[in-house]
């Protein structure tokens, strides 16, 4: 405002040649104006408040609201607790493996007048952990070709009994497997869960942390371009009262439209980082699309070790055997061993031995005895056993396979968290050096503004430490997003999922 001021007010008196004196004085306040003006422009970029005021028209999304959307509404998040409600409804199946059940078996035969045989039974079978089951069963069959063994007394026959497995499926059989596995893949998949909606909202993260740096770019080179403008503007009008060379205006404009190029290109970088994050964007089920008004919180130093819940996190708490990842091995290793129990199960041969008290009279306990009954044993085994060794041996290599991988996963992981808290530290310290080389390059650049309007530089040192002072505000940004991407690989790491998004 005050260049423009100043300019309104002097120029007309400066393209009076007639007084000289009033000519170089409109022309010195002009300079100086431009100069101030720059100088506050460029202070505005570290300055708290003034960044305020640059975004005050616009509407700020911070992290920890966009992370709040991402964990409540983008469709990989809400597929992650799919995993628990699969888990759940594996479980409910293979405790269906232990449900009482009732089995009816009718025939009956009738040819050319003749019923040959008509013949019911029915069972209420009660399977228990351990490879013994409990039945009751009722039977009756009468015809005129019935089968002797089936003849039973004209009210019926009834029996209770046991079936026990003495040797495949005593101590483990198919629905104990199944069943143990069930309640390890519940525990496994709630650590997946973890892992999953960890991973959406790191990949949200550094989503967001591109989109910042783009937006802090933009505003860089729309300073650089302000203050490149208002120094050309100084410089046409010096070459017009004959103060400056008139190749000094072709330089001037070549450098405000280098800075409008960069301007240009961070702006492109800046739709294409904003598009990218409005994939992460849903509400209901509907994909969100972020408006040109909508910008990034301008700081996140004081706020991303809170939201990303590492505040105080240190490598002396991290330990690997408790981390979602090792867990999530070691169940599918406890799973694993379930199955090489059955496949060593399967060694044993089938014993099966069934015994039922059978009575024509099912409501008087005092006729089940010891005289009426009907036994059987059932005896099995393959010679060679080739195919159940086989299976328990790759049952054994898919184990040491786990345990390698295991050790291998524990090693990296571990490395990998020290690896961060090392990059951590190393970009705290870069961004201490890169913020001071920043302001070193603003004094060297107002420095030569002064030493330009004074007469003792030229456009071209004023255009070298210009670019100086955008390497070393770009390469601030960089080292910034670096530290922020360095926490996001921590916030991976760890597998932190925030409480308060």
């Amino acid at each position: 405002m005050a260049f423009h001021l100043i300019t309104t007010l002097l120029t007309p008196l400066a393209m009076q040649k007639r007084n000289s004196v009033l000519w170089l004085l409109a022309v010195t306040m002009i300079c100086l104006a431009g100069r101030m003006e720059a100088s506050t422009l460029s202070r505005k970029q570290t300055s708290p408040g003034t960044s305020l005021q640059v975004i005050q028209d616009s509407t700020i999304l911070g992290l920890q609201e966009f992370l709040g959307y991402v964990k409540r509404h983008h469709p990989i998040a809400k597929q992650a607790d799919l995993l628990i409600e699969e888990a759940q409804a594996n479980l409910l199946r293979a405790r269906g493996g232990f449900d009482p059940k009732i089995e009816v078996d009718y025939r009956r035969k009738d040819f050319k007048g003749t019923e040959y045989y008509d013949e019911l039974y029915g069972v209420f079978k009660i399977p228990t952990w351990y490879g013994v089951e409990f039945k009751a069963g009722a039977e009756r069959n009468e015809g005129s070709f019935l089968d002797p063994s089936l003849t039973v007394p004209e009210q019926g026959l009834y029996s209770a009994g046991v079936q026990v497995n003495l040797g495949q499926g005593l101590w483990i059989n198919e629905r104990m497997a199944t069943l143990r596995k069930a309640r390890l893949f519940e525990k496994q998949n709630a650590a997946q869960r973890e892992l999953q909606a960890n991973e959406i909202l790191y990949e949200a993260s550094l989503a967001y942390f591109e989109w910042w740096r783009a937006t802090r770019e933009v505003y860089v080179f729309e300073q650089i371009l302000q203050a490149a403008r208002i120094r050309e503007r100084g410089v046409i009008i010096s070459a017009r009262e004959g103060a400056k060379a008139a190749i000094d205006t072709v330089e001037a404009g070549i450098a405000t439209q280098s800075r409008l190029l960069s301007l240009e290109q961070a702006r492109m970088q800046e739709v294409k980082s904003r598009l990218q994050l409005s994939n992460f964007l849903w509400l209901d089920g509907i994909p969100v699309e972020l408006q040109d008004e909508v910008l990034p919180q301008p700081f996140l130093e004081g706020s991303i070790d809170i939201v990303l819940n590492i505040l105080g996190t240190s490598l002396d708490q991290f330990t690997v055997e408790n981390h979602p990842k090792m867990v999530a091995l070691n169940l599918k290793l406890d799973q694993l061993e379930v199955d090489r129990q059955l496949k060593a199960n399967k060694l044993l041969p089938k014993i099966t031995v069934d015994y039922n008290f059978i009575t024509p009279q099912w409501q008087e306990l005092n006729t089940l005895t010891q005289d009426n009954y009907k036994a059987g044993l059932t005896f099995a085994y393959p010679i060679f056993t080739r195919k159940e060794r086989g299976d328990l041996r790759l049952a054994k290599i898919k184990i040491e396979d786990a345990r390698y991988g295991l050790q291998s996963e524990s090693l990296m992981l571990r490395n990998k968290v020290s690896s961060i808290f090392a990059q951590l530290e190393s970009y705290e310290r870069q961004q201490i050096i890169v913020a001071s080389l920043a302001d070193n390059s603003q004094r060297m650049l107002e420095a030569e503004n002064r030493r330009f309007n004074l007469g003792d530089s030229s456009l071209f040192v004023i255009n070298s430490r210009e670019v100086k002072l955008i390497e070393a505000r770009l390469k601030q940004l960089e080292i910034q997003t670096k530290l922020y991407t360095s926490k996001a690989d921590l916030f991976r790491s760890l597998v932190v999922l925030p409480e308060d998004l």
